[in-house]
């Protein structure tokens, strides 16, 4: 088992509950306030969201709560923690850019990044997959 937590937690099967009920409802659950505490992210093509803890809290213990909820049982919402990774996807990159422009931008600690180790470049999709040497720069 890793010895870090990740921040994120996935909701799934989330198509019955807008972003603006989801986020209510995870307020009433973990008594912290949306955008201060936490953010959401939908993702409407595959019917899931994203919570990303700002504040440090025991998501594992968060995950536990939800799965309980009444409310997320009737709406049949499973939640789980979103696995840390090492690699990212960005999206909406001019075909100027280079891989090393991106190694440096996403390297900035300004950025809420870390070391890179790779950079893979998609010109004709305008994207890119970064990896980092570890997990942290993600950010």
């Amino acid at each position: 088992k890793s010895a870090e937590i990740s921040p994120l937690v996935v909701f799934e099967n989330i198509q019955g509950c807008s972003l603006k009920c989801l986020s209510m409802l995870l307020e009433s659950i973990s008594g912290l306030a949306v955008d201060d505490d936490f953010t959401v992210e939908v993702v409407p093509e595959i019917n899931v969201a994203v919570a990303t803890f700002i504040k440090s809290i025991d998501t594992e213990e968060f995950v536990k709560k939800c799965s309980q909820n009444k409310r997320v049982k009737e709406l049949k919402i499973t939640v789980r923690l979103l696995e840390l990774t090492r690699s990212i996807k960005a999206e909406n990159i001019p075909a100027s850019v280079s891989a090393d422009y991106i190694s440096a931008y996403f390297e900035s600690v300004q950025n809420g990044g870390g070391p890179v180790s790779d950079v893979q470049l998609f010109p004709e999709k305008n994207s890119a997959i970064i990896t980092f040497c570890d997990h942290k720069g993600n950010t």
